[in-house]
């Protein structure tokens, strides 16, 4: 075999195990997909990718509390009266980058309006990484320090996808999960899971 085949063959290999680990990188960070797994819901899945549950049918969100990406302490049940956005994100993944400014911009219009969002940062090895996403992004909101992706693992069967980061739930004024999407959003999108929520009474 000639040099510069035996050559063309190891590059071949190699641009082919490059695509196959990128390929791998991209659907482990998830930019979403619909499947949260086995186990009813009860959520309608829209033509948008963003599901809803009725009031009378929505599961309650299971203790999230713990260390905060800054070292304070946070548990997501103060916050029962209000509107809550949960967003699931790891600084390495590209589509939580994507995301995080649509994010905090939304938080800023709704803030003063009974709305609270709460990151869950979830498998990043090293609490300094998340800090520098969040300095870099501008995120003001406190999130959930969750480097083993326990916090996610306590929701019911099927209200999330472990592998789907980003992830984002909207939890009604009772503590009860109203929407859902597994997949990056744009701010109309974050709003038009949120808005409806907010309307309740």
């Amino acid at each position: 075999m000639s040099a510069s085949r035996s050559r063309s063959r190891v590059r071949t290999t190699l641009l082919t195990a490059g695509a196959a680990a990128a390929a791998l990188t991209l659907s482990a960070c998830g930019s979403g997909g619909t499947s949260g797994g086995g186990g009813d819901t009860n959520f309608i899945m829209g033509a948008d990718g963003i599901s809803t549950a009725e009031q009378g049918d929505r599961g309650a969100v299971p203790d999230l509390s713990g260390k905060t990406v800054d070292g304070g302490q946070l548990d997501v049940a103060e916050y029962k009266g209000k509107v809550v956005v949960l967003n699931m994100w790891g600084s390495w993944c590209a589509p939580c980058r994507a995301e995080a400014p649509n994010l905090e911009a939304v938080y800023q219009q709704l803030k003063g309006t009974g709305v609270q969002f709460v990151g869950v940062n979830t498998r990043d090895t090293s609490v300094q990484n998340a800090r520098a996403f969040e300095k870099d992004m501008g995120i003001t909101f406190p999130s959930l320090y969750d480097p083993t992706g326990k916090l996610m693992l306590r929701f019911s069967k099927g209200t999330l996808n472990p592998q789907a980061v980003p992830s984002t739930l909207v939890i009604d004024r009772d503590g009860k999960i109203a929407a859902r999407s597994l997949a990056a959003l744009s701010e109309g999108k974050l709003r038009k899971m949120i808005d409806p929520v907010l309307a309740e009474k």
